[in-house]
């Protein structure tokens, strides 16, 4: 089954964005997904509270942020938000269940050297080899400096990177609806959907 892990260390980078736009994904693509929280601000909980009963359902991993436990039956795929500053037992628990690893990154100096600092930490406990990881740009701005300086540091970690998700308040909205990219009509997110086009293949292969 595969289980999708959505880590970095540093908070507010998009980590529950992604997480929940993923679900978003493969629930429109038919699975039974489940969308598991350990994060003490429980920003998925939330979402998934707000989700309209006429979307495409996705199910409550009730899964508190001192205790990691398998996914319950009946779920085909998993997606797992953490929280900022995972480490110890609660890094080795997710990783441990992780089949795929996503690592949203922003274009910021201390996002980016924090990002190093978890992988490396990766690499030391389970080898990078043993799990497909990749790297998603969170809230980038075309044709600026610091896209250019995020672009060349993940060309450095020797990872995949899955596209650059550009800053959009599309995403905002939809989230206090409950909402993804992958639940209103193409046309009112055409950019944005051929942003993802990377990272859903990716979790697909």
């Amino acid at each position: 089954m595969p289980v999708v892990v959505v880590a970095n260390p540093k908070g507010g980078v998009g980590k529950s964005t992604l997480a929940t736009q993923l679900a978003g994904y493969m629930a429109s693509q038919g699975h039974a997904v489940m969308l598991g929280d350990t994060d003490k601000q429980q920003s998925s909980r939330l979402w998934l509270s707000l989700r309209p009963d006429e979307a495409r359902p996705i199910a409550t991993w009730d899964v508190s942020p001192d205790l990691i436990v398998k996914p319950p039956k009946g779920s085909t795929h998993v997606v797992l938000d953490t929280p900022g500053g995972l480490h110890g037992w609660r890094f080795n628990d997710v990783m441990r269940m992780a089949t795929k690893l996503i690592v949203p990154l922003q274009a910021g100096l201390f996002d980016m050297y924090a990002t190093r600092d978890f992988l490396a930490e990766l690499a030391d406990k389970k080898k990078l080899s043993e799990l497909d990881v990749a790297i998603v740009g969170m809230r980038v701005q075309p044709r600026t400096i610091a896209a250019d300086k995020l672009r060349e540091f993940v060309d450095g970690l020797g990872l995949p990177v899955l596209g650059y998700l550009r800053d959009t308040q599309n995403y905002v909205h939809l989230a206090a609806r409950g909402l993804t990219l992958f639940d209103v009509a193409p046309g009112r997110v055409t950019r944005d959907l051929e942003q993802w086009q990377g990272i859903c293949q990716w979790v697909d292969a």
